[in-house]
């Protein structure tokens, strides 16, 4: 059985930008950990994810464009810079496709892709909050599915 740590390391890695669920499990499986543990504790995570990033993404646009011109302007410039190379990544994806479109870029396991990534996506191009929350959540699990099959060997990649 997986040991309370193990668990506490899968749903943590989880939560991580550009790691995720769809890494944790990897991670989990690569531990040794029991594969139902590790599914169910990525999965918790991506949930979370979903659930709170589309909430918290508005204050922290705030919070970032007041510190612009404090100390940690350079920190703010930072996030910004981040919102602009996402509007570019993500633009294809949810501008053709709209709901779609975001659970594709979200599912796709490669860095700059994700929840993290898709629930920015998301706001900068306006998706509403509940259409955002569903798409995060199929697209994560199915990122999960998509690492989990060439993990355990199921699928191989070329």
């Amino acid at each position: 059985m997986l040991g309370m740590d193990g668990m506490l390391e899968v749903f943590l890695l989880s939560l991580l930008p550009t790691f995720e669920g769809r890494y944790a499990i990897v991670y989990g499986i690569g531990r040794g950990y029991p594969i139902s543990s590790t599914l169910i504790m990525a999965s918790i995570g991506v949930v979370l994810l979903s659930l709170t990033l589309p909430l918290l993404l508005p204050l922290i646009d705030w919070v970032m464009l007041k510190l612009e011109n404090t100390f940690l302007g350079d920190v703010a410039r930072l996030y910004l810079k981040y919102v602009e190379r996402v509007r570019k990544k993500a633009h294809p994806y949810v501008e053709k496709w709209g709901f779609l479109g975001l659970v594709v870029f979200v599912a796709i396991p490669l860095p700059g892709t994700g929840v993290w990534t898709g629930s920015l996506a998301a706001y900068i191009f306006g998706i509403k909050k509940r259409k955002t929350i569903l798409a995060l959540i199929i697209g994560g699990l199915l990122s999960i599915m998509i690492t989990l099959l060439p993990s355990l060997g199921l699928v191989k990649i070329i």
